[in-house]
């Protein structure tokens, strides 16, 4: 509970002021148990399948990256919207959103908004993962419009340097503290071979540690088609715990991704963040909460802007 608390208070302490337009307790009137339901169901479904926890919070990180924190990622496809944003990047927990929602409605129908529902549901995805809470606005409303090409030009790729991260970010409104604390995310969840294969072959990036990359290397063998892309953890350390072992890795040369050696190579702010958050986890945790918290306000829709979806994978008209 200390940690709960102290966690919660140094994260408040880091929240810019760019949720101003949402609130705290925003659904208190309107469903007062909102926040509860949602709780008790996504805690259920990580119960049941550890690895929703990090698909929920990619589903919230895509979808204020895409267009703003609207819900835009979980339209599906129709005449009307042609090919959304769902389309362009294989993601998993739509199933568990739309499970989320229906216990919501249940409840309050049409009160609460699909986009406040992926605010809530990586929040707590990250107490179940992570054994740490944090308070998020909200008063988001759901948007009409959804779009793949804009997902490409929008989701950071696993192939940037830390300059187009840096600048990937600032495009959204985040610092270098938030890109470096966000990518903490990168403790839980799995990558595609595909995703990482440029570091091993035809040979293998020397600032991988050796063993790991044979390791890897054994995982994802050279060639192969889509169907050969095989899956790995993140880290290779307390894979579906939440935490600072994502920078003890990337400092041991134990991370996938270009994109995540880069935030020790090209750039002094990213290295030293990486360390920073390496040696202290209450630090990094109130950080990530704060992080995810001004992510969470990106190009909002509040007050008559949008809708409240009565299904979160299509508009109400």
């Amino acid at each position: 509970m200390k940690l709960i608390l102290m966690v919660a208070f140094q994260a408040m302490s880091l929240i810019s002021i760019s949720t101003a337009s949402l609130q705290y307790n925003f659904y208190g009137s309107s469903c007062p148990n909102a926040e509860q339901t949602i709780s008790n169901v996504v805690y259920g479904l990580i119960d049941a399948d550890p690895s929703m926890a990090p698909a929920l919070l990619r589903l919230h990180f895509h979808d204020c990256f895409v267009m703003g924190c609207d819900a835009s990622i979980l339209l599906d496809p129709t005449k009307a919207n042609g090919s959304p944003e769902k389309t362009a990047i294989p993601l998993r927990g739509y199933d568990a959103v739309n499970k989320i929602k229906a216990a919501v409605e249940a409840v309050c129908p049409g009160k609460v908004s699909c986009a406040d529902i992926l605010a809530f549901a990586a929040r707590d995805s990250v107490a179940k993962s992570g054994g740490f809470v944090y308070p998020v606005p909200s008063g988001r409303r759901d948007g009409n419009v959804s779009s793949a090409f804009s997902v490409f030009s929008s989701i950071p790729s696993p192939f940037f340097d830390a300059d187009e991260l840096v600048q990937s970010f600032a495009a959204k409104g985040l610092t270098v503290d938030d890109l470096v604390a966000l990518s903490g995310a990168h403790s839980i969840g799995t990558a595609h071979c595909s995703g990482f294969k440029n570091r091993l072959y035809p040979t293998v990036d020397a600032s991988l540690d050796a063993s790991y990359a044979e390791a890897l290397r054994a995982a994802c063998p050279d060639g192969g088609g889509a169907a050969d892309d095989g899956v790995v953890n993140n880290s290779h350390v307390s894979p579906a715990t939440l935490g600072n072992q994502y920078f003890k890795n990337a400092l041991a040369g134990r991370v996938l991704f270009t994109s995540d050696a880069a935030l020790l190579a090209g750039r002094n702010d990213t290295a030293e963040k990486v360390r920073e958050n390496a040696g202290d986890l209450t630090a990094w945790m109130a950080r990530f909460a704060a992080s995810m918290v001004k992510m969470g306000g990106i190009e909002v829709l509040t007050g008559a802007r949008g809708e409240v979806r009565r299904f979160c994978n299509a508009t109400n008209s």
